[in-house]
């Protein structure tokens, strides 16, 4: 893990977990054992799992020390049926995990929850803010130090909130009154190095608790900074795959070269280099107080900002330029319907200026994401066999892309082009002819583009009671009772997307610098293959000045409605849930119901000039109207699980559920734009149900020694209304009627939106973990995943086949840990309209520890040691077809840790 995790780790959970101790017998199962190392915190998780009434995996903040990882997500990849992603848009992977997923499903399915309620989030990359906006959680806000335990929900209780289709995972934070001495100070000073960037950056955090001598007050506060810097190489297919035309008429190569007609090509092909900086800092701050027996009052606060420049370049192939007009030297191949290798010779005709490649320059000096959290906790006992819980709170999540310098040019004289394809598994060699320097870019053959003053509000206030009324005799040991209300935002309120300033002479190459920076010069070796290198390039300081001298960002010219959302909603919930204990097995049946109201904002296109009544003028993207919808529903969600201990060492567990999940923002808010003249049309779909999943789960547990588990588990998930895209008839209001007939008038529209459908998702799951000997230890856990829609479409994010391998040595002075993931290939989305996978992967990693007394440790940590490559791929007619891949290098960590 990173040595943020690890530094947070030491100073928060793995340098005094030792020390971390319930205050009472009231305190939480999670804190009632003492944790001691990696052996230790093993035993914890494990007990953990077998207590828990309902079927849950566990890590504890010692496992998260002493797994390599650097954030919350990296840790639980290593979990039976977690998925991880390093991605939530088109933006590919990255070395640092984003996303969590359970069992095979789209991230938006899983609950993410701190200390059991939502969480703000933010997201910096400009798609995640804007276009693929999904309801789930950044993980990159949320370092190790915050954590206690990370409790991963597979099956669902009455009591839990709603809005997990596949579970839900519950990331616990310490509290003060759990320490054992009257003052615990603690921290961590290390570095990481990032072998392709080549940058070594520090990583601090600290903590600090304090309890009174009554042990009835406590203050914890902790805070943490992390920087590291990122590279990534890549090869991208920006353009999809272009078709040569059938036409002689129109498409002069079939003159010469009949048979490339409807011949597939890649377009836009591209060498990508990714640059940023992340800058993650913030802190967590709590406080609890016991004034009596009967009640405890809490206060907690979080706050954790990324800061995340960037600046990404791609050097492209501009294939539809010369695919339908020049034919390729002889000997270039054809299979399968596609182009796979083709040489094109140079254009000696000096007049012939039409360029053969083109460049995307694009800066984000600015992009961010935060969240916080402010909490108000009340735990009162008001009789022998009564007990309430009550929390007010509001979180806050931004994500922010305030600037965007950006210049595309052409890239000109044409020298010519090559590529050759090899599969979805190798880069492409490709090369474009010609001098690569500043003098040769074409601005008049590109544009200026990019988003500008992008603030997106993720937002939550709410507030919950929770009751439990306890019997002593009978098998109803329980009854637990609750309501909730929130309100949530997700918006984004503004947009500028930047063009040319016309009155300024912007296409005169004359007026751009001459001089720039160039790409590494072992660029691309992590990929293989052959492309360009050296690639010169702008630097980031010429491009903002270059675009504040030629870019148009005038309001409300240039005012980019389309990407101008919000969703509202409020959220109620009510449950009663009963809880069982006989002998030798226990359970519960409860039900919730949910009520949800909807009002959702979004613009909907116009021709400019429509004359449509309310519309709004002045943007060059067209007129437009302010759309509001409303999207009202209630739910019944039922569970019940029960848990047989049929030996000691012995569970049989079954549980079903039905569980919720509100549509992704950006499917309900999308901008909409209709045709009434052929009324056909493409955008959101404010009217979608919600998913509703009804699980079924079994397991069965053989904890055969200490820290010891063989484990089987199945389930099944009947998916209705799950969320794909597709084609669909809804009536819109006729502008164009309605203008004419002086009255509102609706029509059946064919349009291309996200749409409900059908699915079912199945599969199991294996675990084994086991000490050998005194000093050592295995675990190793595979997950099967099979899933689809009814129309059989795959499902976002199901890989087939997941397993994870870790082997571990720890003696008083010495721990070591390695660690192997692997997920199989995934349906990932839509990118640009096409419909692309992520090939299989998987990534090795270790950690060492070296204790140099009670007080002082030191650990060495390595990530992403097989320097894997991520390669993408899209499916189409003729077949997959390769689409993009990335390498990113490994990172080393060295952390100092000390206690006091």
């Amino acid at each position: 893990m990173s040595a943020s995790i690890l530094a947070a780790l030491s100073f928060s959970g793995a340098a005094f977990a030792q020390d971390a101790v319930p205050a009472d017998d009231d305190a939480t199962d999670l804190d009632a054992i003492v944790v001691v190392g990696i052996r230790g915190s093993l035993e914890k998780s494990l007990d953990t799992k077998r207590e828990a009434a309902t079927h849950v995996e566990a890590v504890s903040a010692e496992d998260i020390g002493k797994l390599p990882a650097k954030n919350v997500a990296d840790a639980l990849q290593q979990l039976p049926g977690v998925n991880i992603s390093s991605s939530s848009a088109s933006e590919g992977g990255f070395d640092e995990a984003d996303r969590v997923s359970l069992r095979g499903t789209n991230p938006s399915l899983t609950q993410t929850l701190v200390n059991g309620h939502n969480v703000g989030t933010g997201d910096w990359f400009v798609l995640s803010q804007v276009a693929n906006v999904g309801r789930s959680v950044s993980y990159s806000l949320f370092p190790a130090e915050i954590v206690d335990q990370v409790v991963v929900h597979k099956s669902s209780e009455a009591k839990l909130v709603e809005g997990g289709s596949a579970g839900s995972v519950d990331i616990i934070t310490r509290k003060p009154l759990q320490y054992a001495d009257p003052l615990t100070i603690s921290g961590s000073v290390g570095a990481v190095h990032s072998d392709l960037a080549g940058e070594s950056d520090p990583q601090v955090s600290a903590l600090l608790n304090w309890k009174n001598d009554a042990d009835n007050l406590g203050v914890l506060v902790q805070a943490f900074y992390q920087k590291r810097h990122l590279r990534r190489d890549g090869q991208e297919v920006v353009g999809g795959y272009g078709q040569i035309g059938r036409d002689p008429a129109t498409t002069p190569v079939l003159a010469t070269n009949p048979d490339l007609a409807g011949v597939l090509y890649p377009n836009l092909l591209g060498a990508v280099l990714f640059e940023q900086e992340r800058e993650r800092k913030g802190g967590v701050i709590d406080v609890q107080f016991r004034p009596n027996d009967n009640l405890e009052l809490g206060l907690s606060g979080f706050y954790s900002k990324l800061e995340a420049d960037n600046y990404n370049r791609n050097y492209m192939m501009w294939t539809s330029q010369f695919a339908n007009s020049r034919a390729p030297e002889p000997g270039y191949v054809i299979k399968n319907g596609v182009l796979t290798h083709a040489v094109y010779p140079a254009v000696n005709d000096p007049n012939n200026v039409v360029p053969y490649g083109v460049y995307d320059m694009i800066s984000r000096p600015d992009a961010s994401s935060e969240s916080k959290y402010l909490t108000l906790n009340a735990d009162w006992k008001a009789t022998d066999n009564l007990e309430f819980s009550f929390q007010a709170g509001t979180t806050k999540g931004n994500g922010r892309s305030e600037t965007q310098d950006v210049l595309e040019t052409g890239i000109a004289p044409n020298g010519g082009a090559s590529w050759s394809m090899h599969g979805i598994d190798n880069a492409i060699d490709w090369n474009l002819g010609g001098n690569n320097t500043a003098s040769t870019h074409r601005p008049d053959f590109g544009w200026i583009f990019g988003g500008q003053g992008i603030d997106v509000l993720d937002k939550e206030d709410w507030f919950a009671v929770d009751g439990s009324l306890f019997r002593t005799d009978g098998i109803l040991a329980s009854l637990d009772f609750g309501l909730r209300y929130a309100e949530h935002e997700r918006s984004n309120d503004y947009e500028i997307a930047q063009g040319p300033n016309w009155a300024t002479d912007w296409t005169n190459i004359a007026n751009y610098p001459t001089t720039g920076g160039r790409y590494p010069g072992d660029f691309g070796n992590g990929l293989g293959g052959h492309f360009p290198g050296g690639i010169w390039y702008y630097t980031p300081e010429q491009l903002a000045q270059i675009n504040a001298d030629f870019a148009n960002r005038n309001y409300p010219e240039r005012f980019y409605f389309s990407d101008v959302y919000g969703v509202e909603e409020k959220n109620a919930a009510a449950y009663i849930q009963a809880n069982f204990d006989g002998d030798g097995w226990s359970g519960n049946v409860g039900l919730r119901y949910v009520r949800t109201d909807s009002d959702i904002s979004y613009t909907q296109a116009l021709p400019i000039g429509s004359g449509v009544p309310g519309a709004i003028t002045g943007s060059a993207f067209g007129d437009y109207l302010p759309v509001s919808e409303s999207n009202d529903y209630s739910k019944l969600l039922p569970s019940a699980n029960v848990k047989f201990d049929l030996r000691d060492d012995l569970i049989l567990r079954f549980a079903a559920s039905r569980t919720m999940t509100r549509p992704d923002y950006s499917a309900l808010a999308g901008s909409l734009s209709l045709d009434d003249l052929t009324h056909t049309g493409s955008g959101g779909n404010p009217k979608l149900d919600p998913l509703l999943s009804t699980n079924l789960d079994g397991s069965i547990e053989w904890y055969f020694a200490p820290r010891a588990l063989l484990a089987f588990s199945v389930f099944h998930m009947d998916l209705k209304d799950y969320i794909t895209f597709g084609n669909q008839t809804i009536q819109y209001k006729d502008q164009q009627a309605s203008q004419d007939a002086g009255m509102d008038v609706y029509s059946d529209y064919l349009v291309s939106v996200p749409v409900n459908t059908d699915g079912t998702l199945k599969g199991y799951e294996i675990t084994y973990q086991q000490p050998i000997g005194e000093w050592f230890g295995v675990s190793a856990n595979y997950t099967f995943a099979d899933g689809e829609t009814d129309d059989g479409k795959p499902l976002n994010g199901a890989s087939r086949n997941t397993y994870n391998l870790s082997a571990y040595f720890e003696n008083d002075r010495f721990s070591a840990r390695v660690a192997y993931t692997f997920r199989e290939a995934f349906y990932a989305g839509v990118s640009r309209t096409d419909a692309f996978y992520q090939d299989d992967f998987g990534t090795l990693s270790a950690s060492f520890g070296w204790k140099i007394n009670d007080a002082m440790s030191l650990s060495l940590d390595g990530l992403n040691l097989n320097d894997p490559t991520y390669s993408y791929y899209t499916e189409s007619a003729v077949g997959v077809l390769p689409y993009a891949m990335y390498s990113n290098g490994r990172q080393y960590y060295l952390n100092f840790r000390f206690n006091y």
